[in-house]
């Protein structure tokens, strides 16, 4: 009886591992067929350990099979480190697919480095097959021109249009776009604010080109520069005139400001040579009034006689009779204060 246990149990246990075994064939056995007449090589113990490791096999089996009919050698391994560490597999084999097609060197380790920093690699190699144009300024930004203004004061508005070409080697870590939308800015101030006047501009945009290409620009990017074209250049305002103007504006309110000043210390200075005149008036008066008390004394100490108080009042007389024909104030008599 025990036997007889024993056997059916077996004979379960080994029922339920072949159900298992049938149930994940199933399950894989499209996807194992698919690879094994595409010629992709991939066994039905790696599509488990897919399941078991949480890769979508489905994506790793696609786009094995898609690599190997580019004719591109890929390991399933690789696919699956990369989609582990949340690269994008199909995103990846399109880009080497393109750049094999166009004869272009990139490596399954500089692609899958390109992704996992978070660039599109398939948009760098079409940008590499099919270069792009970049407006500058960029018309996000809300600036139609770059406006820079000349030696002469003239203001020269430019639009320009760079064509530019994706570098895969210095994709990751090269700058981007913005970059190359501010160097180019850059160059075409410096080139138009070197320009001795605005019509050396206008007669040759070319000359901007060419001297901001000198430059350089798509050094440290990950673009290629292939030329800089004048899209558009115009007059704008005379800003030396303006400067001129308000420059001249601003000197005169300072003038004013400098000659108000200077009225203000006049006034103050009138002020104090009235005051100090009306001090020396008083003081003027003060000793006129100690005269009598003097003679008094005198007479009270026999210095001065009745003879001698004559005699100065005659001068005192004939010196008020010249005053009065000269125009001058009688002797005695305070000036009128004006």
């Amino acid at each position: 009886m025990l036997a007889q246990t024993v056997w059916w149990i077996g004979i379960g246990a080994v029922s339920l591992v072949v159900l298992i075994l049938f149930l994940v064939v199933a399950k894989f056995f499209t996807l194992w067929v698919q690879a094994l007449f595409a010629k992709a090589k991939v066994t039905l113990g790696e599509l488990i350990g897919m399941a078991l490791r949480k890769v979508d096999a489905r994506v790793i089996v696609l786009s094995k099979i898609r690599a190997v009919q580019a004719g591109l050698a890929l390991g399933t391994s690789d696919m699956e480190s990369h989609y582990l560490a949340g690269g994008r597999v199909p995103n990846v084999i399109t880009a080497l697919i393109a750049a094999n097609r166009a004869n272009i060197d990139l490596t399954w380790k500089t692609a899958t480095a390109i992704d996992l920093a978070g660039r599109d690699i398939l948009d760098a190699v079409q940008t590499s097959v099919n270069p792009k144009v970049i407006d500058c300024p960029n018309p996000a930004s809300g600036r139609a021109t770059i406006d820079a203004v000349a030696k002469d004061g003239i203001q020269v508005k430019a639009k320009a249009r760079v064509t530019v070409r994706a570098n895969i080697d210095r994709l990751v870590g090269g700058a981007t776009e913005e970059t190359i939308i501010a160097r180019v800015g850059e160059g075409i101030v410096t080139t138009i604010g070197s320009a001795a006047t605005y019509k050396e501009v206008l007669e040759n945009p070319d000359l901007i080109s060419k001297k901001v290409l000198e430059k350089g620009l798509d050094a440290g990017t990950a673009f290629e520069i292939l030329s800089i074209d004048i899209a558009d250049v115009d007059v704008g305002e005379n800003i030396g005139a303006k400067l001129q103007a308000d420059q001249a504006e601003a000197d005169k309110r300072r003038f004013q400001a400098e000659a108000e000043k200077r009225r203000a210390m006049a006034m103050a200075r009138e002020q104090e040579m009235q005051a100090m005149v009306r001090e020396n008036r008083a003081k003027v008066v003060l000793a006129e009034a100690e005269v009598p008390k003097a003679i008094a004394e005198s007479f009270r100490s026999g210095n001065l006689g009745i003879m001698d108080y004559y005699r100065l009042r005659n001068i005192q007389a004939d010196t008020g009779m010249r005053e009065s024909i000269g125009g001058g104030p009688p002797t005695g008599e305070k000036p009128k204060t004006p």
